[in-house]
């Protein structure tokens, strides 16, 4: 897998960029109504937010005479909140995680995008099965360290799922909740992987996980929102995380480095769809289109270290080593199988719960 690049140069080829991503949304918005409409957008926040209202949806607005509100919570909380309003929604368009977004379909919560020369350029791994669902942004869940940690102990860099396993780490691993992350459920299976098991079949991880990794875990948390503060405090040594919030983190002046596991990354990406049933189906469908546009996953590669899923999107400055890495570690990358994982995971969530963090 590989994206186009363009090298940096100066300032000027921003502005241009910039520039075009307006000029491309006014192209396609068509005759824009006299009143200005809103659009509520699920979706995580922080840096992720940042970088689409100060970057992306500018331009979308302007072009079709709309504003576009956030909504920010984790994938859960966003699934949860379309759930709960299912016959009347709240907001227009949803950000989920992968797995959680194959839920939000099953359940009936999300409405077919229609066709679109963007979405028929993105990667065939982020188009969901009937176009239900398209991909915004391509990343995967290996493992992050703490190298201040790391260089004062003279430990070399993690290489295997199974270094969490490592007794050096005790009371130092931080791993968030199977049963509430995607980054949690991620590093589970893959442990389970290597201990003889599949997604069809988490007995060997369950089975293994108190003796191995269980006693060196220093917290399970509910989302990655702690790990900063717990990297800057020397509480945590090594956590599954994905290269792209190592990026976010390490502009932010956090000492974090990504490994690779040597036995693959988990693909994790996150998804967009428009919500069934919503009050404004014509421009939540234009929205996701528009976010798919090259120009659009351009900015929020440089802005928000968002690998993109349309290999038309140009890249540069720093995005380019970063679309480059991401290309190697997809390499080794494993697909987990959601469809068996969303069928079993109320029950491994309960057994997690009672018999992992309890």
């Amino acid at each position: 897998m590989s994206i186009s690049r363009i090298a940096p140069h100066s300032g000027a080829l921003r502005r241009a960029v910039f520039t075009t991503l307006a000029a491309a949304a006014l192209a396609a918005s068509g005759v824009a109504g006299a009143q200005t409409k809103t659009l509520y957008i699920g979706m995580n926040g922080g840096t992720f937010e940042k970088a689409y209202t100060q970057y992306v949806f500018p331009a979308f607005e302007k072009a079709n005479n709309v504003k576009v509100v956030v909504v920010p919570g984790t994938s859960s909380d966003i699934l949860a909140k379309a759930q709960a309003n299912k016959d009347k929604p709240q907001m227009h368009v949803m950000f989920l995680d992968d797995g959680i977004m194959a839920r939000a379909i099953g359940m009936g919560l999300c409405e077919k995008q229609r066709p679109s020369a963007a979405l028929n350029e993105i990667y065939p791994a982020a188009r969901f099965k009937g176009d239900m669902a398209s991909g915004v942004s391509l990343g995967m869940t290996g493992l992050a360290y703490n190298a201040k940690m790391f260089k004062e102990k003279g430990w070399a860099p993690p290489t295997s799922w199974m270094d969490l396993a490592d007794p050096k780490y005790k009371g130092k691993v931080v791993f968030q909740s199977a049963s509430a992350s995607s980054f949690g459920l991620h590093g589970f299976l893959m442990f389970n992987r290597i201990q003889g098991g599949n997604e069809k079949n988490v007995e060997p991880g369950f089975k293994a996980w108190p003796t191995t990794i269980g006693p060196n875990v220093l917290e399970y948390i509910p989302s990655s929102a702690k790990i900063s503060e717990m990297v800057q405090t020397n509480e945590a040594a090594v956590f599954p995380l994905t290269p792209t919030i190592v990026a976010a983190m390490k502009t932010k002046g956090i000492p974090v480095e990504y490994a690779n596991p040597k036995e693959g990354s988990v693909v994790l990406i996150v998804g967009q769809c428009v919500i069934a049933n919503n009050s404004e189906p014509e421009l939540a469908q234009k929205l996701t289109e528009f976010l798919l546009s090259p120009l659009a996953q351009a900015n929020v590669l440089q802005y928000g270290s968002q690998i993109p899923t349309n290999p038309k999107a140009p890249v540069v400055g720093e995005g380019v080593a970063q679309v480059a890495a991401i290309n190697g570690y997809m390499k080794t990358a494993i697909t987990v199988d959601w469809e068996s994982i969303n069928a079993n995971r109320p029950a491994w969530n309960a057994r997690w719960n009672k018999t992992i963090e309890r």
